[in-house]
């Protein structure tokens, strides 16, 4: 296992409100990214489960060099650009898979097309979750915001606030929870507890 909360106070210095703000939200993430591995693992499915709760810790990696002051990010690209800063950050420590992580779980995935119709300021190409890794923590990360750091959102909620990106993000979505299904929350609840 990869030491990731070292990664990430390379980029934050701990006790920071970025450092404590990411860590907190990577946690959620990567909490219900075990969760969702786990049952579809008991299902049958192959996923690297030690990999995907790393990699789900270091997905946001990217946002301190966005402007994003409402969660104390102050750098000067895009918060759009987290995804593809943050593969960058991780290729260039060696962690190819992690940084590829990165790069696809904005949305539910950003296609080519997505870029071109709304005028994305990112490289034109697909960035979409293609491993059931990438798939997992893409909509793990769905369910939890960096702005209000709350409790589970339900799948309702989460369809509501991806419909601005028009229906291809649904419609991935949608694909993503038939194949995850929908958290349980109660347990989520209690591993988050555990982990204070």
């Amino acid at each position: 296992m990869i030491d990731y909360l070292s990664i990430i106070s390379k980029y934050y210095k701990p006790g920071d409100p970025d450092y404590e703000l990411l860590v907190k939200h990577s946690t959620q993430v990567a909490l219900l990214t075990r969760q969702l591995c786990q049952r579809y693992q008991a299902g049958g499915g192959e996923v690297d489960i030690e990999f995907a709760f790393e990699a789900a810790m270091l997905h946001d990696i990217g946002i301190f060099r966005t402007y994003a002051p409402g969660i104390y990010c102050c750098g000067k690209e895009p918060y759009i650009k987290h995804g593809i800063i943050g593969r960058e950050i991780l290729e260039s420590l060696g962690l190819p898979r992690h940084a590829l992580v990165c790069e696809r779980h904005t949305g539910s995935g950003i296609s080519k097309q997505d870029i071109i119709d709304q005028h994305l300021d990112l490289p034109l190409r697909d960035m979409l979750p293609i491993s059931i890794e990438e798939k997992v923590v893409c909509y793990a990360d769905k369910f939890y915001s960096k702005s209000r750091i709350t409790r589970c959102k339900p799948i309702a909620k989460v369809r509501n606030s991806l419909s601005k990106f028009g229906e291809g993000s649904i419609k991935r979505f949608d694909e993503l929870t038939a194949l995850f299904g929908e958290p349980d929350y109660a347990s989520l609840d209690q591993d988050l507890k555990s982990a204070k």
